[in-house]
């Protein structure tokens, strides 16, 4: 009987764990006319940290592009619009390589043959209409070529990525 109810306790402990993994649901950020939907970030092919606890890592590269792109959005988009994406995939500029016990955390190497690429589809909503929708798959090859300004800002190419893009393509488009 002992044996049996342990076994059942057991059971419903993991049932109750594998119910909480499942109503995990994709990371949110919001910031003023922007909405980001970061779809599965465990898929992505390259945010990994250096140094930093990765849940925490995700969460200020997902914030700090947020208010990236809201600062160059808010200056595109009229006041009755919003921008939405979902994000599918990231790939940080640069490569993570190992440090075979110099530190105890790897480092991130930036380089040209390693730029940042961003999978996503988006939509700019008027007075919650959608107005224009598509879907996109950046990479900034020239990433690192050009005048570069002095500049330590986290997450600083794939923001210029980011930016560009909204410049380029929706800004003609409204």
């Amino acid at each position: 009987m002992k044996v049996q109810f342990l076994l059942l306790a057991s059971v419903l402990s993991c049932s109750a764990v594998w119910a909480a993994d499942e109503a995990k649901t994709d990371p949110v950020t919001e910031d003023g006319v922007v909405k980001i939907v970061w779809q599965n970030p465990k898929d992505f092919r390259d945010i990994k940290s250096s140094g930093e606890i990765q849940s925490r890592y995700e969460q200020r590269l997902f914030d700090t592009l947020t208010t990236n792109i809201n600062k160059e959005a808010a200056k595109v988009l009229k006041p009755n619009q919003k921008l939405e994406l979902t994000v599918t995939d990231v790939d940080l500029a640069g490569d993570m390589r190992p440090t075979f016990g110099a530190t105890a955390d790897d480092l991130r190497v930036i380089k040209e043959i390693y730029p940042p690429r961003m999978t996503f589809s988006y939509q700019v909503l008027e007075n919650d209409k959608v107005i224009i929708a598509g879907d996109e798959k950046l990479s900034d090859m020239g990433f690192m070529t050009g005048i570069q300004p002095l500049n330590d800002k986290p997450f600083n190419y794939e923001t210029k990525m980011l930016s560009d893009w909204l410049k380029k393509t929706v800004a003609p488009k409204l």
